[in-house]
């Protein structure tokens, strides 16, 4: 392990989560919603859209941290709140970024967000720069934030605004997780995801009659008949060989630590790139045994939480 965190405890799940799948629907459905208090903030882009930021912004801090949600997730979700609670409590400022469409609004464009979308990124990350010059950038991602987040920061490599960075349960093969998602008990995750981003299909067609319709039943349907063309990609496949995190490990030049659970239902512990996260010296992994996606539930509670702040404040 190349990590300069000071310590890593070991991470003890309660006896009742028994696998992946109770532990991933067990933090989502007790985990802690109540959020600090946050301002929003509505930032431009380029293409005449806005992303939603909640920001929490400290005076005397000397960094601020950038989070970055799931698939269909907010900074509402229990990740996102309780990782900035413990942010703020150290002292450092926070700006949770809603993807389009996840915040308290749809956004303007016939558009939505996707695994990917680095350009988003970037312009989170130029208006932090601009209006906090004084504030070292941080970044922490999860899931589908955290796939994109590795893209960013392997496609900008020296030129990156973030100083270190953290992703936790990435997917590492956006294919292997689509097949993964469309099999046996995993179709209930799948139902929920599908659930949400089809009620947001249907409202953005009414002001965009143009957009495609849905009828699928799959993530990889969606992706291939909703995401791809609406972003330029030639297909499901093709967005997936194009976005998924692996091809961009090799690229990261500032500390990176990626956390994963071997029991992780969404986002098989298989896809994670080992070879190529230990041959880059930026980059550095945590593995444990139990965990689920995005779960982490300990005795004492709060180890990933410790495990992020404490990486975070080692290396900024």
């Amino acid at each position: 392990m190349k990590t300069n965190l000071r310590h890593v405890p070991h991470l003890r799940a309660p006896f009742w989560c028994f696998n992946g799948h109770v532990h991933t629907i067990a933090r989502s459905l007790f985990g802690d919603t109540g959020q600090p208090s946050l301002d929003s903030i509505e930032i431009p882009t380029p293409d005449n859209d806005f992303l939603e930021l909640d920001c929490h912004i400290q005076p005397d801090s000397d960094a601020i941290i950038t989070l970055f949600h799931g698939l269909e997730g907010s900074t509402e979700r229990y990740y996102m709140v309780e990782l900035m609670k413990v942010l703020i409590k150290n002292g450092y400022s926070v700006a949770g970024v809603n993807f389009r469409g996840c915040g308290s609004k749809l956004n303007d464009q016939p558009r939505f967000y996707h695994s990917g979308e680095t350009n988003d990124y970037q312009t989170v990350f130029n208006w932090i720069s601009d209006n906090y010059p004084d504030k070292t950038i941080g970044a922490v991602g999860f899931s589908l934030g955290g796939n994109a987040l590795a893209k960013y920061l392997g496609e900008t490599g020296d030129d990156s605004l973030v100083n270190t960075a953290v992703a936790v349960s990435v997917p590492y093969d956006l294919r292997l997780g689509s097949i993964i998602l469309s099999k046996g008990f995993h179709r209930i995750y799948e139902y929920r995801f599908l659930r949400t981003l089809r009620k947001k299909l249907q409202m953005k067609q009414k002001k965009f009659p143009e957009l495609p319709r849905f009828n699928g039943s799959t993530i990889y349907e969606f992706d291939d008949k909703v995401t791809a063309p609406l972003h330029g990609f030639d297909g499901a496949d093709d967005y997936y060989e194009q976005c998924s995190a692996r091809r961009f490990i090799d690229s990261i030049n500032i500390d990176t630590l990626f956390i994963h659970s071997k029991e992780d239902p969404l986002c098989p512990i298989e896809a994670m790139p080992l070879a190529k996260i230990n041959q880059n010296p930026s980059t550095d992994y945590i593995i444990t045994e139990q965990g689920g996606h995005v779960g982490f539930w300990s005795k004492p509670r709060g180890w990933l939480n410790f495990i992020i702040e404490n990486y975070l404040s080692s290396n900024l």
